[in-house]
């Protein structure tokens, strides 16, 4: 394209407020965004001015892939942003680029391949069979979130980044602490700094391990002068934060499939299809509220005939990306057989999320032990009344009452 036909006349800045959503409903202000075209400008409620945001499938790929596009420019800073507090840590591996965060993403890379996941798919299995078989001793009702879906992917993640049992509930509180904007940012900067803490002390006794655990490969990077330990401290809090993410998306994926019996039968009927209905049900659940991190233009780029100016903020929504009718179509629809199915729910390019094995497989191990351990699993409450989080950064039912 010329440069003649790019446009200089700046679409308007669309306000997008925090919204509280219930069930998996698609956001509204999103969807008109959407309709507007491919690149339009938002506000959200906090930070600064406004960043441009993109929502079709190709360009989603392109900004979180090309290098013009920087997350570590973000740092200095007050970008239009959802959440309320904003506290990166310099040299964490969400605001690198590269070649530092591939230096540190490598470090770890062992732990997320299939060789590394299939590591602790037997332990894992064992756990969930454990707190399936509670859940059904105690009888019904239960709050399935409280009885699986929140301890399960605590554990797994505990288990992959070789933090102790006993241990466990520390990190969930200060995961909870960190992830929700509703306890003030005192609360969760405190929660970050105790967490970072145990971290440093759990890597810095490792230096030198031999471990396949996400802790001592850490240990081992560090020893041989690869990583420093405030790399390694800010890669571990990631990667434990990210790991209750599972937490969120499935209790959306049984939301789903409790509202929808039709789909929950199907895949009891048809095993074989599992990891690809779970992809589509991926696909189609709204993982988050807004947008995520943003990026910032280091020189002016020409996306549709929109010209980005270097200085320029600017957001992708994988969300909008995955429901994109030239790449998915019939988008709203879930088609278990879909395929291809490329969707970008783990991201895309270097800030690709590592654990994508590691929550197909945990959802794979949920979706075979409920469904089939539990045959007459059903919501306990009419769908209406499943509440969701509120003044939270990811969605996702806060319990999910039922009975069998």
């Amino acid at each position: 394209m010329s440069k003649e036909t790019i446009t200089e006349t700046l679409p308007p800045v669309r306000d997008w407020p925090a919204l509280d959503l219930s069930g998996a409903d698609f956001d509204p202000v999103l969807r008109e965004l959407m309709d507007e075209g491919p690149v339009t400008r938002v506000k959200l409620p906090n930070g600064d001015g406004w960043a441009w945001l993109v929502t079709r499938y190709d360009d989603t790929r392109m900004v979180t892939n090309d290098p013009r596009f920087s997350r570590e420019a973000v740092m200095d800073r007050q970008v239009t942003r959802l959440a309320p507090h904003f506290i990166p840590a310099r040299g964490a591996v969400g605001f690198l680029d590269p070649p530092d965060h591939t230096r540190l993403r490598r470090s770890v890379a062992a732990a997320f391949t299939a060789r590394g996941v299939e590591r602790v798919r037997e332990r894992s299995r064992r756990m969930l069979a454990e707190l399936v078989e509670e859940m059904l001793q105690d009888g019904p009702p239960a709050d399935l979130t409280e009885a699986v879906l929140s301890p399960f992917p605590i554990a797994v993640i505990c288990e992959l980044m070789g933090v102790p049992a006993a241990d466990r509930q520390d990190m969930h509180r200060w995961t909870q602490f960190i992830l929700s904007s509703s306890h003030g940012a005192e609360v969760s900067e405190k929660a970050k700094q105790e967490m970072s803490s145990y971290f440093a002390d759990l890597i810095g006794v490792r230096e030198g391990s031999t471990g396949e655990d996400v802790a001592s490969l850490l240990g081992a990077a560090l020893g041989r002068g690869e990583i420093t330990l405030e790399e390694g401290v800010g890669l571990a809090v990631l990667l434990q934060i990210g790991g209750e993410a599972v937490t969120n998306n499935s209790g959306q994926m049984f939301y789903v499939l409790l509202t929808r019996p039709d789909l929950a039968d199907r895949l009891r009927a048809e095993p074989g299809i599992r990891p690809q209905a779970i992809d589509e049900l991926l696909r189609w659940i709204p993982h988050r509220n807004a947008v995520g991190l943003s990026r910032i233009a280091l020189e002016d780029v020409e996306i549709r005939g929109v010209r980005i100016r270097a200085g320029d903020a600017i957001y992708v929504s994988y969300l909008a990306a995955n429901r994109d009718p030239d790449v998915f179509p019939d988008p709203e629809t879930i088609n278990f057989l879909r395929s291809p199915n490329p969707h970008v729910s783990f991201g895309f390019g270097p800030h690709y999320c590592p654990g994508g094995m590691l929550a197909r497989l945990e959802s794979e191990l949920l979706v075979d032990a409920l469904l089939d351990g539990v045959p007459g699993l059903r919501l306990a409450v009419p769908a209406e009344e499943v509440p969701f989080r509120k003044g939270a950064l990811i969605r996702g039912p806060e319990a999910l009452p039922v009975t069998w």
